[in-house]
């Protein structure tokens, strides 16, 4: 099978897709407020709307998070309680340390 999609069309589409995760990862709790409306009310129309905006928020939620140093931030904080990296860290200070 030949590869029709190059390379670059591959890493925007992944890039798009990280994007809306990461503000779908963020805004997680507010789909089940969508939906409660939805079901309470039965506003077909307004529901769609809702969800087409939530998705929207999720994009540039996203797009945002990642483009600041939220998303390193979040990394950070992430590695702190990660018992590997702070082995690894004691390991490399102890090396500079020895030079």
């Amino acid at each position: 099978m030949t590869n029709r999609i190059s390379f670059e069309k591959k890493l925007w589409f992944v890039t798009q897709k990280r994007y809306f995760d990461t503000g779908f990862g963020i805004l997680n709790y507010l789909k089940y407020l969508i939906i409660l409306f939805g079901i309470s009310s039965l506003d077909l129309k307004s529901t769609l709307i809702m969800g087409f905006a939530f998705g929207v928020g999720c994009y540039l939620i996203g797009f945002l998070w990642l483009k600041t140093d939220f998303y390193t931030a979040e990394t950070e904080v992430s590695n702190r309680y990660n018992l590997f990296v702070e082995e690894m860290r004691g390991k490399i200070d102890g090396k500079n340390k020895k030079d």
